[in-house]
């Protein structure tokens, strides 16, 4: 009964240290980058304008086929109104994504980035 005992107890910390590594492990992030961007012309009939960008996605530290969620951090300008700054959420596939958002006639974007970047398993 007693090397029973003394074998559970050892097999549990081997346990917990594996699951320990294995939660201490640092997951991969892909990098990803904004270019190409543009800003439309007004758009009838609401006289919205779309402001879009190829996002660049660098997924080479991840596992094959990843794909997660990013977000992208507005400071919106109003001609009558206050600096907003606002969120919206994207996809992010390797090797690049097409983005957009609407914004009315009398706004513009004044700076945007990239924020909140959902990690990949990494590849091996």
């Amino acid at each position: 009964m007693y090397r029973a005992c003394i074998s559970a107890l050892l097999a549990g910390v081997v346990g917990t240290f594996n699951a320990t590594h294995a939660v201490g492990q640092q997951p991969c992030k892909p990098a990803l980058s904004i270019a190409e961007v543009q800003f439309s012309a007004m758009q009838p009939p609401m006289l919205e304008r779309k402001w879009a960008a190829r996002v660049s996605v660098d997924a080479s530290r991840c596992a094959a086929n990843s794909a997660g969620y990013f977000e992208i951090v507005f400071s919106r300008l109003k001609e009558i109104g206050p600096e907003i700054e606002f969120r919206e959420q994207f996809i992010w596939l390797p090797p690049s994504v097409m983005i957009g958002t609407d914004f009315a006639a009398d706004e513009s974007v004044e700076r945007y980035r990239i924020d909140n970047i959902t990690p990949c398993a990494c590849g091996g």
